[in-house]
Order: C-alpha cells, then sequence, then structure tokens
C-alpha cells in the first residue's frame, strides 16, 4: 500500500503528520542564528611575533625563516604565507578543510616551541591563534566632541562605555580606533642630562626605585587590628618632578624635573579616526562566531541609548558603520521575494485548474514543505541566512511540482468523470512514482553543491541542504496532505464553469497545435534533434563571450578607499591628506547620497603604519538614493587617484562573505631572492601596463622605505667600557619610548614612558647628541662609537610557500571582468617569466579559479548522479540520456539570459546552471514515465510518446511556469544584495523558458529513436514469472531454485 492509500483512508493522521512538521519547522525557525552569509570557521592559524627594534630583512631571516621551516611538515597544510616587517613576523598557516584547527593549532604550538632554542632571546614568545573568520567589526559607533580632547573621549570610553557593551549577548570584543590612553609622559632633556652626568639608565632606575608599592603589614592590639599601606606610588606629574635621581657628594640633589619635562599626555600618537571631518574615537564591536548578527547590533545600540544621558555635555555619538544595515535589508528583499513568488506561483496554479478549491491545496503545500526544511536546517546547525533564504524562493518553484504533478492528475481524472475520493486513490497512484522520482532528481542535484571544495563549498552547503530538505519534505506532503485534501476539497465535475468556459478553448488549442506540431516533427526525428543540438553548442560561443568573475559587485551601501602615501611619510603628513580626500567627499553626505565619511589612518594592525589610511563612505540606505554604490564609487575613483601625494583608490566591497580590502586581482611571482623578484617585477609591470583595463597596478615589495642604520664601533666601545645593550638601550628610550612602570588614577591603570621630546627627534644626526656613560664614569656623545647611514629598503618581505614572492595587485576598470584579467596576467607571465618562476594567486583571484574549477566538477558529478538515479528508478541508461537531453539546452537558455542582460558568468549562475539539471529533469521524466504506462497497455512507441506528451502538457506549463515566476522576483531584483540573486534568477528563468519549449519536441524525437531499445521495467520479473509459472516452481518442487541434481 502506497503513501497516498494510507492518507486518503486516514484523513486524521495525514492532517496531524503536516501539523507537527509546521509547528516544529516554526519552533526551529525560532531558535536559529541570523547571519548573512553561512558561518565559515576556516582552518587557519597564524604565528605573530614582535621583535623589537628589528628591522624587517632581520625579523625576516631569524625569526619568519626559523618558524617557516619549523611548522613546514605539519600534516594538512594548504598554504603558508608570511609578511615580515619592522619588529614583526606574521605567518599564517591555511590547513585543508578536513584538518581539525584545534588539533593543528595545538601541532602549531609545538613545533613553535622546539624552534624558540633557535631564536634571538631579544624576541617575544611567538603567539599562536586561530583566525576568526568573524574577526571583523559588525558595527562602528563614533564618538565625537568639540570641547574635549581624544584623551578624555577614550578615557570617557574605557570608563563609561567598553565594559557595558562587552557584556552585551553575544558581543565578543570591543576595539578603540584611534584612541589616546593617558599616560605619564617623561620628555628627556639630553643637554640638561648630560650637564648633570646622568644617562637613560640612571632615570630608569631612579623613577622605579622611587615608585613602588610595598605591602605595610598590620598593627594589632588587644581590641582591634590596623592595616598598615605605605603610600610610595606616584600619580601626578609633580611628584614625579620631585624624584632624586642622583645625590651628589655635597648633599646636592638632582630632581627628575630638572632634565626632563614631565606631562600627562598620550601614550601613542600614531592612529587616528575620524568621521565627517572630525577627529574621533572609533568603538568597533566584534560578534561572537554563533551570535545572531541583528541582534548584537540591535542590542549595543539599545545600551548605548542607554548610555548616552549619561556622557558629558558636548559628546555626540554617531554610527559610522553598521553591517547589520544591509544584512536585515538583504534578508528582507529575499522575504519579499518569497511572499512576491508564492503569490505568483498560486496565480498559476488558479489559472491552470480554474479551481479556487483545487488552489488551495498547493497554496498550503508550499508553505508547509518551506517550514518544515527549517527542522532540517535546525538539526544541522545551519542559520537563517541570504544564501538559506535563497534557496528557499527558488524552492517554491519546486516544492509546488509535486503537489502540481498530483493535484493536476487528480483533478484530470475528476473532470473525466470519476468520483473524488476514487481520482485521489487512483490518480495519486499513478503518479507516486514520478513524483518520487522528481523528488531524489532533485536531491541527487543539490546534495553534491554540499560537496564542493574550498570556501565556495563551505557557503553553499546550506544553500544546497537547504533546498534538499524543502523538496524532501515537498515529496512527502504530495504523497501525504496533497491526495488527502484532493480528496475532501475537490467535488464531483458538475459542468463548466463561467471561467472553464473562456479559458478551455485556449488550453484545448494549446493541445490540438503540441499534438499536430508534434505529430509532424516525429516525421524527421533526426532533424528536431539535429536543431536541438545546434542550438546546445551554441552554450559554447556564449560561454567565450561571457565575461567571468568570481561574484558579483553588490550593492552593500560603503564604498572603500585605501590610501597609501610615500615610503616613510609620516602620520601628520597622512592625516593631511586624509583630510584633503575627506572635503572631497563631504558633497556626498551633504546631497544625502552618504550619511558619513569616516576614516581611520594607521592601519588595523600595531604598531601602526604611519602612511596607511582606509576611508569609508557609508551611502544612505538603497531605498533612499538613485544610485547604485559601484555607480558612486566609478565617480569617486578618478577623484582619488588625481590626489596628489597619495595613492588612493575606490573599492566595492567583496561579496560572498571575503574578507579586507584588497583589490580583485592578486597574483604572485615566486623565485629564489629578492633581486631576482625585482628583475622579473619590473619586466612583468611593464608589459601588465599596456592594458588599460588594469588600474592602479602596484606590487608589495617597495625599495624605498627611508631607514637609518646605525653601525656601532665595538673596538672603541669595548675600549671606552660601553656595553653593546647601553647603546642599544639608549637608542631606544630616546627613540622609540620606553615604559619604565606605571601609575594608576580611578582604578585605571596608566604607562609611565621615558622618550626624547619630538623636537630632538627631528633628524637622524639627533642620534649622535645622545650620552652614554664609559668605564670610568664620564660620559662621551654615541658619535664616538657609532656611525649613522641612510638608505631606503623594502618595509615588508613577503613569502608564499616558503619561497620569497611578490605580490601584483590592480583593480579593474568597470565591465573588465576578473577572469579576463586573470587570462591576461597569466599570458603575460608566459611570456616574460622564466620557467622556474612560481605563479599563484591570493585573495578574490585565488577563490575564482579554486571555485571555477571545483563548480566544473560539481556540474559533472551532479550529471553523472542525476544519470544513475535514473537509471536505477527506470531500470535503463538509455530513459535517462533521453530525460537529461535537456540539460545542454537549459545551459544554452541560462547562457543567453546572462548575455541578453548583460550579466557575468559568476558562482551565482553557475549553481544555477546546476539546479538547471534537475529542474530540466522533471519534464522528461513526466513524460517518459507516462510514455511507458502507454506502451506497457498496448500503444506503440510513436502513440504513446506523442500522447504522454499531450496529456503532460498541462503539468509540464504549470510547474514550469511556476518555477520561472518563483525565480522572477530574483531576476528583477533591486536593493541590498541584489546583484547575487539576480544573477542567479536570470539563469532559472531564461534556462527553463527555453529548454522547456525546446524540448516538448526533442525529448519525444530521442524517445521515438531510442525507446524501441528498452524494456518495461518489470519485464526481467514477468519473464521469471512466467519460467517459473511453467517449471511448476514451488516449495515441493525444488523450492523455486530450478531443476535439482540427481541424487
Amino acid at each position: 500500500m502506497v503513501l497516498s492509500d494510507v492518507s486518503i483512508k486516514r484523513p486524521v493522521f495525514a492532517t496531524v503528520i503536516s501539523l507537527l512538521l509546521t509547528v516544529l519547522g516554526l519552533f526551529a525557525l525560532l531558535r536559529m542564528p541570523i547571519r548573512e552569509y553561512p558561518a565559515i570557521d576556516p582552518p587557519i592559524i597564524q604565528i605573530t611575533t614582535t621583535y623589537t627594534g628589528a628591522s624587517a630583512p632581520v625579523v625576516d631571516s631569524q625569526i619568519t625563516e626559523i618558524l617557516e621551516g619549523a611548522v613546514a611538515g605539519i600534516e594538512g597544510i594548504k598554504t603558508i604565507s608570511s609578511q615580515s616587517r619592522d619588529e614583526r613576523s606574521q605567518i599564517t598557516l591555511e590547513f585543508r578543510l578536513t584538518r581539525n584547527v584545534d588539533s593543528a593549532a595545538n601541532d602549531v604550538r609545538d613545533r613553535v616551541a622546539r624552534a624558540l632554542a633557535r631564536m634571538p632571546e631579544q624576541a617575544d614568545t611567538p603567539v599562536v591563534a586561530k583566525v576568526d573568520g568573524d574577526s571583523r567589526p559588525i558595527l562602528w559607533i563614533a564618538l565625537a566632541s568639540d570641547r574635549l580632547s581624544p584623551l578624555d573621549l577614550t578615557d570617557i570610553a574605557r570608563r563609561r562605555i567598553v565594559d557595558r557593551l562587552a557584556i552585551v549577548e553575544g558581543v565578543a570584543q570591543v576595539i578603540i580606533s584611534g584612541e589616546r590612553r593617558f599616560a605619564m609622559r617623561i620628555w628627556l632633556d639630553r643637554q640638561a642630562m648630560a650637564a648633570r652626568n646622568l644617562t637613560v639608565q640612571d632615570i630608569e632606575e631612579a623613577i622605579r626605585r622611587e615608585n613602588v608599592e610595598l605591602p605595610g603589614g598590620r598593627i594589632e592590639s588587644t581590641a582591634r587590628e590596623l592595616t598598615v599601606r605605605t603610600d610610595t606610588r606616584m600619580s601626578r606629574p609633580e611628584q614625579f618632578r620631585e624624584v632624586v635621581v642622583v645625590r651628589g657628594a655635597g648633599g646636592a640633589q638632582v630632581l627628575l624635573g630638572e632634565v626632563a619635562r614631565i606631562e600627562v599626555a598620550a601614550e601613542d600618537t600614531r592612529g587616528a579616526y575620524r568621521i565627517n571631518g572630525r577627529p574621533a574615537i572609533g568603538l568597533g564591536i566584534l560578534r561572537q562566531s554563533t551570535a545572531n548578527t541583528l541582534s548584537v547590533a540591535n542590542g549595543v545600540k539599545a545600551e548605548m541609548e542607554l548610555i548616552r544621558p549619561s556622557l558629558p555635555e558636548g559628546v555626540d555619538v554617531m554610527t559610522g558603520y553598521d553591517e547589520s544595515l544591509f544584512i536585515s535589508q538583504s534578508i528582507y528583499e529575499v522575504e519579499h521575494a518569497l511572499m512576491i513568488a508564492l503569490l505568483l506561483v498560486i496565480g498559476v496554479i488558479f489559472l491552470f485548474l480554474r479551481s479556487v478549491r483545487a488552489t488551495i491545496i498547493p497554496a498550503v503545500a508550499i508553505p508547509v514543505s518551506i517550514i518544515a526544511s527549517f527542522i532540517a536546517m535546525a538539526a544541522l546547525g545551519f542559520s537563517v541566512n541570504v544564501l538559506t533564504l535563497l534557496g528557499l524562493v527558488l524552492a517554491i518553484g519546486l516544492v509546488v511540482d509535486d503537489a502540481i504533478v498530483v493535484l493536476e492528475n487528480i483533478h484530470r481524472r475528476i473532470e473525466e468523470g470519476e468520483e473524488p475520493l476514487l481520482a485521489s486513490l487512483y490518480g495519486a497512484r499513478e503518479i507516486a512514482f514520478a513524483v518520487v522520482a522528481t523528488t531524489l532528481v532533485l536531491i541527487s542535484v543539490f546534495v553534491p553543491l554540499s560537496f564542493m571544495g574550498g570556501n565556495t563549498g563551505r557557503l553553499f552547503t546550506e544553500f544546497g541542504l537547504a533546498l534538499a530538505a524543502s523538496v524532501l519534505f515537498s515529496g512527502l506532503i504530495a504523497l501525504t496532505l496533497t491526495p488527502m485534501m484532493c480528496s475532501k476539497l475537490l467535488k464531483p465535475h458538475q459542468g463548466e464553469t463561467w471561467l472553464v468556459r473562456l479559458t478551455e478553448p485556449f488550453f484545448l488549442g494549446m493541445n490540438n497545435l503540441l499534438r499536430w506540431t508534434l505529430d509532424r516533427a516525429l516525421r524527421a526525428p533526426l532533424l528536431v534533434l539535429g536543431a536541438s543540438a545546434l542550438l546546445s553548442a551554441f552554450a559554447v560561443v556564449l560561454y567565450t563571450a561571457l565575461p567571468k568573475e568570481f561574484a558579483p559587485t553588490e550593492d552593500r551601501g560603503v564604498v572603500i578607499i585605501p590610501t597609501t602615501g610615500p615610503e616613510g611619510a609620516s602620520f601628520p603628513y597622512t592625516i593631511e591628506h586624509v583630510m584633503q580626500i575627506e572635503r572631497l567627499l563631504q558633497r556626498y553626505v551633504e546631497s544625502g547620497e552618504a550619511t558619513a565619511v569616516f576614516a581611520t589612518v594607521g592601519g588595523f594592525q600595531r604598531p601602526a603604519i604611519g602612511n596607511v589610511a582606509n576611508i569609508f563612505i557609508r551611502l544612505a540606505p538603497w531605498a533612499q538614493r538613485t544610485r547604485k554604490q559601484q555607480q558612486i564609487a566609478a565617480e569617486v575613483f578618478p577623484a582619488i587617484a588625481a590626489v596628489p601625494g597619495v595613492r588612493g583608490f575606490a573599492l566595492n566591497p567583496p561579496s560572498l562573505g571575503q574578507r579586507g580590502f584588497q583589490p580583485p586581482v592578486q597574483f604572485v611571482i615566486g623565485g629564489p631572492d629578492y633581486d631576482t623578484l625585482i628583475q622579473w617585477r619590473d619586466r612583468f609591470l611593464e608589459r601588465a601596463r599596456e592594458n588599460p583595463r588594469l588600474l592602479n597596478l602596484d606590487h608589495n615589495f617597495k625599495e624605498t622605505k627611508p631607514e637609518v642604520r646605525v653601525e656601532i664601533d665595538r673596538r672603541k666601545a669595548a675600549d671606552l667600557g660601553i656595553s653593546i645593550a647601553a647603546v642599544g638601550r639608549t637608542i631606544e628610550t630616546m627613540m622609540g619610548s620606553r615604559e619604565v612602570t606605571t601609575y594608576v588614577v580611578g582604578g585605571q591603570e596608566y604607562k609611565v614612558l621615558l622618550q626624547a621630546p619630538d623636537d630632538l627627534r627631528l633628524s637622524p644626526y639627533d642620534l649622535q647628541n645622545v650620552f652614554v656613560r664609559t668605564a670610568s664614569g664620564g660620559l662621551v656623545p654615541l658619535s664616538n662609537v657609532v656611525t649613522l647611514s641612510e638608505r631606503a629598503r623594502a618595509q615588508t618581505l613577503a613569502r608564499e610557500d616558503r619561497v620569497r614572492a611578490i605580490t601584483i595587485t590592480a583593480s579593474l576598470a568597470p565591465g573588465y571582468s576578473l577572469g579576463d584579467a586573470l587570462d591576461f596576467l597569466d599570458g603575460v607571465a608566459r611570456e616574460v617569466l622564466p620557467a622556474e618562476a612560481r605563479i599563484a594567486y591570493r585573495g578574490q583571484s585565488l577563490e575564482f579559479r579554486e571555485s571555477s574549477g571545483a563548480l566544473y566538477v560539481t556540474f559533472a558529478m551532479a550529471l553523472l548522479v542525476v544519470f544513475l538515479v535514473l537509471a536505477a528508478q527506470f531500470e535503463s541508461f538509455i530513459h535517462p540520456f533521453v530525460i537529461l537531453l535537456s540539460t545542454p539546452l537549459a545551459v544554452t537558455g541560462g547562457l543567453l539570459a546572462l548575455w541578453w542582460t548583460g550579466q557575468s558568468l559568476n558562482v551565482f549562475s553557475q549553481i544555477g546552471m546546476i539546479l538547471l539539471i534537475g529542474l530540466m529533469a522533471k519534464n522528461g521524466i513526466l513524460v517518459v514515465e507516462f510514455a511507458n504506462q502507454l506502451r506497457d497497455r498496448g500503444m506503440t512507441v510513436r502513440e504513446a510518446v506523442l500522447e504522454a506528451s499531450v496529456v503532460r502538457l498541462r503539468p509540464i506549463l504549470m510547474t514550469s511556469i511556476a518555477t520561472v515566476l518563483g525565480a522572477v522576483p530574483l531576476a528583477i531584483a533591486t536593493g541590498a544584495g541584489a546583484e547575487s540573486r539576480s544573477a542567479l534568477g536570470v539563469v532559472i528563468v531564461g534556462g527553463i523558458t527555453l529548454s522547456t519549449f525546446v524540448t516538448l519536441y526533442a525529448v519525444p524525437a530521442l524517445y521515438l529513436l531510442l525507446a524501441p531499445y528498452t524494456r518495461p521495467i518489470g519485464a526481467i520479473a514477468a519473464k521469471l514469472a512466467a519460467l517459473e509459472a511453467r517449471q511448476g516452481a514451488g516449495p515441493d518442487k525444488g523450492h523455486g531454485h530450478g531443476p535439482q541434481p540427481a541424487e
């Protein structure tokens, strides 16, 4: 007994099953987190080492090279990338997705620990940390004031705001950009120190000696006990001024205030945050990896509203960036598309069936199937995100197919005069095989999406499995709820209604037209197949003509402007040019197209880089502006490029959850040494610059970083009794500042820093006038034992997979695709680089190359899986070939739609191509399965396929139009994230529209040629039954095992 029989005979049982699925689905939905994209926890580990005072070449040879060699043999490493810059080494290990990141981190720590003995003692212990894919702020809140200084704003943020925001549910960390922490700054006067025979070490020792806190003990009596607290810590500048540095032979004292200027000032001024032309500090909110982005952002903003009244007068609180706006708007747009698709699909059903009662059935089945899919999604740990919702929008057109096929078959039998109860019973039985077949075929298409490699595969796992779950539940609903509702809601045929009389001539005419045209087409099947093959071959032409990229550029409501000054440019120099760019961009705020222009200067790493800034234009909400982000970025680009003194360019934020502000083109050249790489780089860039569509061609190895090299005459230093450590420590303190102790104010601890004042650090030769003590107790200037020289070198030394490398970066002119750019650069590399040069990609370029290959493999795998599933169901290798004939035609339609709408071939459109395999197989299944039934009833092949095509025309058109209309809201999408949705929707609409009409003729033509070579599914079973009957096989005659051997 099939499932539909049980549901018809036990309607309450069928109803309860559907209600349970609905209730559990809604409960699961309410508990699922909301994100922009599925959670991706990449198996990436970083090793960061600080080596204070070391130059980039020293860091590269003494830190990076040693650590890379130590970790290189760890199992599962995919790539090793490293950067060595002044005082800092950073090694990034990316592991294969199958490697457990915690286990890998332990292996890395073990290898690093073994390598410590070979590293310099002065270097800090390397920090091994997992890279969190969510380590980017989702919200930037700015504090600005015309009355208070950045020092005061930072103190207010740390005392009143940071801790309160940090305890908001889902917040992982609050970072501060542009902060100015209070510090006791002791500016050393080298001339006054020399006059009093003092060195830097003397002052350090005196401060540490005088600023101590020791326990005082207790005073105990018979009645009470008192704790003794000795107030020996200092907290005010005047206390530090009174510190006795040295006492002379005659009792004369030298106070710290005599040899230094002491004040409370900023701990570090290398770094700034600005918003709408005003200095500010920025609070960046990082969320926990499993937290709901919308809930976190809303919780933080609500908490800020509670904090705002307690802030001093004149402190303005502004939002610089809010990722939740794009996510909420994008999810709203997808939900809106979901509702529109639902209404369109229901309208199509009503148009074809012309019955309100019949329309109610799929109108109930669709939401039940969609809601039930959340049960599987929640069980698998998925989130509600743009991709899962995108899958559910497409699912509307798919889940209704099963209900339509069952409903249409039952409705047709009722129109032919059967009672609704019998029509429901027999109609569901008749179509059950086709429903199961189409369900399994669709699932077999979606599941391979879940096994795609790389980050793209991880992203689309939830998309594919969400679709598979909805289709699986739709098949269940189609065989339980749908036939039961048909038996209850549909009425016996009682003549034609006015709507039927109005539209029936159209449907009859459509059937007659197909019968007449198909009858003539079947007279020349080879001609039909030849025309189909020619149309399919056109896909190759379209494929080569279409631009190719990783993902379409989305309007995310923000334009990013990375800006770089000349190597060695000072922080004030960069600030001045950032302010100049701000003035250019402020007109967008004044016109209402943008709500804020904010900038971070100094980069996001510490120590800050003085010549680096990132400027952001936060655009107005999508409905409040007439131009897209891409248009504004294209307008900003030349204006920024024209600003002299800095190099800046406008970028559209990356899509599909990619991180960073790097240009889309990242082309890596590896070689044996940097001298050789420089020659290769110059030849490569000279040829690449001939392509005008590559903008802002740049590289990461610039030999222009100014450096002062201090060479110590070790023999002379030894003769004078001056230690090398004393020389290095003196230079570090005077030029770079040194923390000697701390002080406490209001419960907060701050640093005490020694350094030469700014006016004594203007020239490299100021170093020569710093004094050190000799063995005899006298002072000599450093110029006696050191020699200074200026030179230029590279600021950053990079390696890729342990090979020294230079990365070429570029932006793309409008209309120039990433695929074309990489193909061009590959050609340049083959032309100008020797065979030993190693070529690699990073960033979006790497994702594009990996995803393209993975998608082609996935397409082939999906095609193979569908073929095998169909072969198993039809017990034939011929029928699947006939059914899948429509696939190349669907691909042609999808590519044609992309070309017509001016879109690119990207990961979204390629996934649409994969989906077309299952979507178009449904039509072939309906025709072939029914034609086989008719052949079993005695019809010839030609009669069977002709009749099957005509009878199944209405369900084919209903399911195809429903799927197309389900994708139309995506194809014509506007608003946040519309570009990605449109790429997928356009492929579905174009592919199904073209292939549906062509395959109405191509599938019957191929069936006519190949079906005579097939036999019914039960042919072997029937033959066995006949043989057994003829031989009289039974329990007493060999137990059905044929003739028995003679005894």
